[in-house]
This record gives C-alpha cells, sequence and structure tokens, in this order.
C-alpha cells in the first residue's frame, strides 16, 4: 500500500529540491546559527509533507485530464490503483502533517505555512488559466532553500533567496522542456502552457533563457557566499549537466525527455550540493 503513495508522488523526485535545502541549512550553520540533527530532520519532515501535498493533490486534481492522456492513463488514479477519495484523503493528512511540522519549527514558517501551501496546491489550477504555469511550479520548489533558511534563523537573506531564484528558472526550465510531450494534448484539451501558447521552437528558447538564469544565479549565490573551489566545482558539474539535458530532445524526439527530466536533473542537484558541503569541510 505504501509503495502505491509513494509512486502517486513519485517519491524519488523529491531529491530536485531537497538538497538545495539542505545547503540553505548548512549555510546557516557557516553563519553561525545553532543547527540540530533534530531541526535538520524536521526540515526534511517539512519538505516531504509538502511535496507529497503538492504532488498528490496534483494527480487528484487532473484525474480526469490524466484518463484521457495516452501518456499519463496509467497513474494510480485513473488507473484505479488508488481511489480519488483517498487520494485527497492522503493530501489532507500530509498538509495537516507539513503545518503542524512548521509549529513545532518556529512561529515564522508557521504563519507562513499557509502561504506555501497556497503556491504548491495553487500550482495544480494555473494550466487551466496561464500559460506561465510552469513558473509557479518553480516558485512552488524555490520555497525549499528559502524555507529551510527560515527554519533555522527566523530572517529573511540573500543567499537563500538567490538560491531560491536559482531553484525557480532551474525548474521551470526543465517543466517547459517536460511539457513539450504534452503540447498537442494540452492544445486540443484548451489547457494552458508555455508550448502551446509560443510552439515547441520558441519554447525550447524560453527554457534556455531561463537556465541561463540559472547560471548567473549560481554564480552570484558563489559570489555572496565565498564559494570555493569545491562550490565552483559542483556548480560547473551542474550547469553541465544542464546543458547537456538540452542535448537530449530535439523538435522532432521527445524520446529522451525522460531521461533528461529525471536522471539529468537529479544528478544536478546532488552534484551542486555535494560540491558546496566538499567546499566547506
Amino acid at each position: 500500500m505504501i509503495q502505491k503513495y509513494l509512486s502517486l508522488v513519485k517519491f524519488a523526485h523529491t531529491v530536485y529540491a531537497m538538497p538545495f535545502a539542505i545547503v540553505s541549512v548548512f549555510l546557516a550553520y557557516q553563519s553561525h546559527y545553532s543547527v540540530t540533527g533534530l531541526l535538520v530532520l524536521k526540515v526534511i519532515g517539512c519538505m516531504v509533507f509538502a511535496r507529497n501535498a503538492a504532488m498528490g493533490f496534483n494527480r487528484w486534481l487532473d484525474r480526469d485530464i490524466d484518463k484521457i492522456n495516452v501518456r499519463t492513463q496509467n497513474r494510480e488514479i485513473p488507473a484505479g490503483i488508488i481511489s480519488p477519495r483517498n487520494a485527497l484523503l492522503f493530501v489532507i493528512l500530509n498538509s495537516m502533517g507539513f503545518v503542524l511540522l512548521t509549529a513545532w519549527i518556529n512561529p515564522l514558517v508557521c504563519w507562513l505555512s499557509p502561504v506555501a501551501l497556497l503556491v504548491i496546491l495553487g500550482y495544480s489550477y494555473t494550466k487551466r488559466f496561464t500559460s506561465l504555469c510552469h513558473l509557479v511550479l518553480g516558485l512552488g520548489l524555490s520555497l525549499a532553500p528559502v524555507g529551510a533558511w527560515l527554519a533555522v534563523t527566523e530572517s529573511f537573506a540573500w543567499p537563500p533567496v538567490c538560491l531560491g531564484f536559482l531553484v525557480l528558472t532551474w525548474v521551470s526550465g526543465f517543466d517547459i522542456i517536460y511539457s513539450l510531450q504534452d503540447a498537442t494534448f494540452d492544445r486540443a484539451q484548451k489547457l494552458n502552457s508555455i508550448p502551446v501558447w509560443l510552439g515547441i521552437s520558441r519554447s525550447i528558447t524560453f527554457a534556455r533563457i531561463l537556465h541561463l538564469l540559472s547560471a548567473l544565479s549560481l554564480g552570484l549565490f558563489g559570489v555572496l557566499t565565498d564559494g570555493g573551489l569545491g562550490y565552483w566545482v559542483g556548480g560547473g558539474i551542474f550547469l553541465m549537466l544542464l546543458a547537456y539535458q538540452h542535448t537530449l530532445f530535439s523538435t522532432q524526439d521527445y524520446s529522451k525527455i525522460n531521461i533528461a527530466f529525471m536522471t539529468t536533473n537529479g544528478v544536478a542537484s546532488v552534484g551542486f550540493a555535494l560540491g558546496y558541503f566538499l567546499n566547506a569541510v
């Protein structure tokens, strides 16, 4: 049963934003804030609860759309593996877990937790009315490093915001690439996306511009935090994999997009974090 819900929310994809949140926590520690093992576990727990809620809600809300899309009709809800009622209950429980855990961390993140839920759950509605839905997804994941910093420091600072912008542009860019597979379907169903709005070629250019902004953010974060050799090596690996994923598809061939979306971006995220940690120890 647990395996069904892990599959529902693609639990392995938690690796995309998690390393950036941990980097933010470690940055706070380096800035002489108190960080305990329990606090780190709380931050990780918040990320897991929030992502489970967001992904589960997306699957629940899109269940009728997924049922008629050949690419998605085998997902757990349209395939009858998990009922819509149980999926919604899963979302509610994870949302409650997220809010309760933030209350255990500090008052600031507790007060901000409904805002975070509004963003990450609200994303699922956006393709029904705006082509900029990919940026809302990126915004949702960008809350991870900013929220992790707030969990430790209860204050705002530019480095975690810069890290959040890196995540925003990176995720938005690769989500545009991923959505190329559904451009024809989305257009037929009157759903919104960058590929539906701009067409395939210009959407790829849009994704490349976003990833260029990711590179600039990575550089700025390194400057703000006095990144050393390890950081720049990890950052270089991240950027090389970012560039590599753009070679895995063309305007006529999307067969390798899953490789670009899952493997390359997961390794890029972990590589970035490892470079940061190796530089710091």
